[in-house]
């Protein structure tokens, strides 16, 4: 019995969420989607996600929600996410972290297991080294389900890479976050494993990470800190849609991105 998976790329502000207020569900018809996960650390003005959105997310269709290095910046987030049972928190963040690092989602009689990851490069958090914690990970996750997805939300192509291939034949698709720019590798490694760098963003692509140009060249030229802005041009819902097939291998997995119309008001 294979299952449908479409992976969204990082959900950045109210122009993210416009995205998949407009095309999350003509999506998950076209592509004949079972589940949905979403990275949505920049959800709330680009820097983490507050209770609210993650809720009205989940009112959207998206089954689960991954975060980041930033999923903590919002204090409300720090109350709720023990309580919302569709997000995860990076697994290898310090075991006094609130929320859960995996989470088994169920979609009719299928489950799907997902591991939430966070890199080590250039991110200043307390995390531990995801190499070596996913190994058990696994076990605990494939003790319930062969279907098994890891958001590996990192810095560089190339801890992400070692990340794929450590993970290769173990875990049904490795995906790939943080850079908000679709990457054009999605490919099954040797051993079944579909992988993709980056899944992109979903918001505005006419942009600097979904953030209005000026202020982010500003930041660059004065070192000076700047508040980013959100921008509504050109948004695209991005991500990568995967086929797994009764044994939690890929057996297809490809990069989509959906332009979407703006609203004539921004919110």
């Amino acid at each position: 019995m294979e299952i449908r998976i479409l992976a969204l790329g990082e959900i950045v502000g109210k122009p993210g969420i416009y995205t998949i207020k407009s095309g999350l569900a003509a999506a998950k018809e076209q592509y004949n989607i079972d589940l949905v996960i979403a990275n949505g650390e920049g959800t709330t003005g680009g820097f983490g996600i507050g209770k609210n959105h993650a809720i009205y997310l989940r009112k959207l269709g998206i089954d689960l929600i991954t975060g980041g290095e930033k999923l903590y910046f919002k204090k409300d987030m720090v109350a709720h996410i023990g309580h919302c049972p569709w997000m995860t928190r990076p697994a290898n963040l310090p075991p006094g972290s609130p929320g859960r690092g995996w989470q088994i989602v169920k979609k009719g009689d299928k489950e799907v297991g997902v591991i939430s990851l966070l890199g080590q490069s250039y991110f200043r958090t307390h995390s531990n080294n995801p190499f070596t914690y996913l190994p058990e990970l696994i076990k605990k996750v494939r003790a319930i389900t062969p279907y098994v997805i890891v958001d590996f939300h990192a810095a560089t192509t190339a801890e992400k890479n070692t990340m794929f291939h450590l993970a290769d034949g173990t875990v049904s698709a490795v995906i790939g976050t943080h850079n908000k720019a679709l990457t054009a590798d999605a490919r099954i490694l040797a051993k079944g494993t579909g992988v993709i760098t980056d899944t992109g963003r979903c918001g505005s692509i006419q942009s600097i990470g979904g953030f209005a140009e000026q202020q982010e060249i500003r930041k660059i030229l004065t070192g000076i800190p700047v508040r980013s802005e959100e921008t509504w041009h050109q948004l695209e819902l991005q991500g990568a849609v995967l086929t797994i097939d009764a044994t939690g291998k890929t057996s297809h997995i490809e990069a989509i991105r959906i332009p979407q119309e703006g609203p004539t008001h921004h919110a």
